[in-house]
């Protein structure tokens, strides 16, 4: 039989070395490995551990891109160093060579190791990520409905390696912002109907100063993903939730920014700046509009020496949206089905699923009419 396996390569990896107890400030450090191209980036790194310093540090356990372990920036990118074939990483390299450094938005342990407890363990933990069982309990198991399930599997497959924290413009301004994966693990128990305190978790995170509505649509989460989680769209799920279902509204300025731009585009077509931030202060006239326009004056400031907003724009503006942009808007408005407005916010129609499978393997069983069962103690308290 003939022999098909890959010739060894070498490459040239350019690790991201720190130790905080050491005192001394990070540096980089080079090692040529050979292995077949076909092999992990972090088979390399083990293999520059092993034959030129056991001091490196690294973190992984199953190889298999299952436990998300061994989560760090390959070439400045998010990813799974075991799911991260060598060949890859060295064309997205930069002169042949494959950097590799510990994930962002974290503090570093040492070398390539984050403390994830300190940031994404903790975020995690401030959604509750266990079921809040409706009371009287059954007698016997939970009838869940399969589509119900199918649209929380999506979210269920989060292995939780931090990729889309280490990527979050939002956290990298805001640390207190609960981030994608602590917001995406949030709808997998809203959207579960055995949940008893939908509304209640929806109302937390809407009036959180640092909840669902700090996400800032950058997309960099679904593209940091390695597992298809897209924890932006579990966002959107979350407000539509809020804001349909439940009718949480009003809560914080976020939400009323986000409204206040889907009005003003119906209205003019073009982005209206003078009209914007009132009207995301409930408008001109709102008793909440003057203080919040006074303690924003700095912010007015640097949009009048920028000349985003001028007095002539703000009060001879007279475009209107052309009809073509109000029959779109009326379109998806008139939806059974209602999308957000701007779809590339919600980043994928629901219809379809985002063009993807639903990950169906992760829902187990199934009853008479479609109904899952699920036992009331199978999803055991803490776990997550």
């Amino acid at each position: 039989m003939a022999d098909t396996r890959k010739p060894v390569q070498e490459f040239t990896l350019r690790l991201r070395r720190y130790d905080p107890e050491s005192g001394q400030a990070p540096y980089w450090d080079e090692h040529t490995i050979a292995l077949e191209p076909h092999r992990s980036v972090l088979e390399g790194i083990l293999q520059a551990k092993d034959r030129f310093d056991g001091s490196i540090g690294v973190r992984c356990s199953c190889r298999a891109a299952i436990c998300g372990s061994c989560g760090v920036r390959i070439n400045g990118q998010p990813g799974l160093a075991c799911h991260t074939h060598l060949d890859k990483a060295l064309k997205s390299s930069k002169g042949g060579v494959i950097e590799v450094e510990p994930m962002g938005n974290m503090p570093v342990i040492k070398d390539l190791i984050v403390d994830m407890d300190a940031v994404h363990w903790k975020k995690i933990q401030r959604v509750t990520p266990w079921l809040l069982e409706k009371q009287p309990m059954p007698e016997r198991e939970y009838l869940v409905p399969r589509e119900a399930m199918v649209d929380v599997t999506q979210s269920m497959a989060c292995i939780q390696c931090g990729a889309c924290v280490s990527d979050c413009l939002s956290m990298e301004v805001d640390p207190l912002f609960i981030g994608p994966a602590a917001l995406a693990k949030a709808y997998r128990f809203v959207g579960d109907p055995r949940d008893a305190q939908q509304r209640e978790r929806l109302k937390d995170l809407a009036e959180d100063p640092h909840g669902m509505y700090d996400c800032t649509h950058c997309f960099k989460c679904i593209e940091a993903c390695p597992k298809g989680v897209s924890p932006m769209n579990q966002i959107m799920r979350l407000r539509r939730r809020a804001g349909g279902d439940h009718h949480i509204e009003d809560r914080n300025n976020g939400y009323r920014h986000e409204k206040a731009f889907v009005k003003n585009i119906y209205k003019n077509g073009l982005l209206h700046e003078a009209d914007l931030l009132p009207d995301s202060y409930g408008g001109k006239f709102h008793p909440r509009a003057v203080p919040e326009l006074l303690a924003s004056l700095p912010a007015i400031t640097k949009a009048l020496l920028r000349r985003k907003v001028t007095p002539a724009k703000a009060l001879l503006h007279q475009h209107k949206a052309p009809k073509d942009v109000k029959a779109i808007y009326d379109l998806i408005e008139n939806r059974p089905e209602r999308d957000e407005l701007n779809l590339y916010i919600s980043g994928y129609d629901e219809d379809d699923n985002g063009g993807a499978e639903p990950n169906v393997s992760a829902v187990v069983g199934g009853g008479e009419d479609g109904a899952m069962a699920s036992a009331p103690g199978a999803s055991p308290r803490g776990k997550v």
